[in-house]
């Protein structure tokens, strides 16, 4: 298949899980890396014949703002998930999964179910990279192509997933995405659906949107358009306060400089609000 039979997303939330393949893409060449994710690649490759040039370059010169910091957050998250699968976790669910591998590298158990959310366009583009270079999963992948400011709970309940068992719920950025109310209900809604012992992990997190790479980042997804979909600044704080103020998790939060300081990398940032924290339901 020609790279360009592929449909590729060049603009909008979907294309910012191209731009977090070649960050994983080139984190996975290095000598030091964090991880190792070779599908990455065939995801940056499939992808630059859907854009421009011109377009492509911009790309790359974003990813490249975001590297070091980014490719730490993933990291961290697949730590988070080797310790919940460690502690007999068998239901994960992706929320915004992205151009995600980790069904697919972490070498994750037959008896895992894990659940991808995300909208049709980028599974249009994931599904037929996947099948072009034979991936194969090694737990039980499912794929939920749903937007998260709609009925994705039913289309989870379709697929196999089990309120009454622990789940592991991952965040890798996309509630930020999402209009405060929109925010609110994914966790009102992940709250009614988690089984005690569930785990909900997410970043707190601090910028300034109009300062740094987020400028372009905003013109790029929304295609050099007014329009483009602005990353809360405060969507991490705002996650933390409706979980405590449900009074149905025990979270615990960890700065970032703590969690960075193994990687051997200047990576701490020196603000102690910054950070991640985990939420396990009573």
């Amino acid at each position: 298949m020609p790279e360009s039979a592929f449909t590729v997303p060049v603009a909008g939330v979907a294309m910012t899980a191209i731009g977090v393949a070649v960050i994983r893409a080139r984190e996975s060449e290095r000598a030091d890396r964090l991880y190792l994710d070779p599908l990455a690649r065939h995801f940056a490759d499939a992808a630059r014949a859907g854009f421009e040039p011109e377009r492509w370059t911009r790309l790359e010169a974003l990813a490249e703002q975001f590297q070091e910091g980014r490719s730490a957050g993933v990291r961290l998250l697949d730590d988070r998930v080797r310790e919940a699968v460690d502690g007999g976790c068998r239901q994960v669910v992706l929320l915004g999964a992205g151009l995600d591998t980790r069904a697919f590298r972490m070498d994750l158990p037959a008896d895992l179910r894990l659940f991808e959310i995300d909208l049709p366009e980028l599974f249009a583009f994931k599904e037929a990279v996947l099948s072009r270079v034979n991936a194969i999963p090694t737990c039980a992948r499912r794929v939920l192509p749903a937007d998260l400011r709609g009925d994705w709970p039913k289309a989870l309940s379709d697929s196999g997933f089990s309120a009454s068992e622990p789940t592991l719920w991952v965040d890798e950025g996309v509630l930020a995405y999402l209009t405060p109310p929109d925010h609110r209900r994914v966790v009102e809604t992940l709250t009614q659906l988690s089984a005690p012992g569930s785990r909900f992990g997410s970043g707190r997190f601090a910028l300034d949107a109009n300062a740094g790479p987020y400028p372009e980042l905003r013109r790029m997804v929304s295609g050099d358009g007014d329009d483009a979909p602005a990353a809360s600044a405060s969507a991490g704080f705002d996650t933390v306060e409706w979980l405590l103020a449900a009074q149905e998790w025990d979270t615990e939060f960890r700065t970032w400089d703590d969690q960075v300081a193994p990687y051997g990398r200047n990576l701490a940032n020196g603000d102690p609000r910054i950070g991640t924290f985990q939420a396990v339901r009573r």
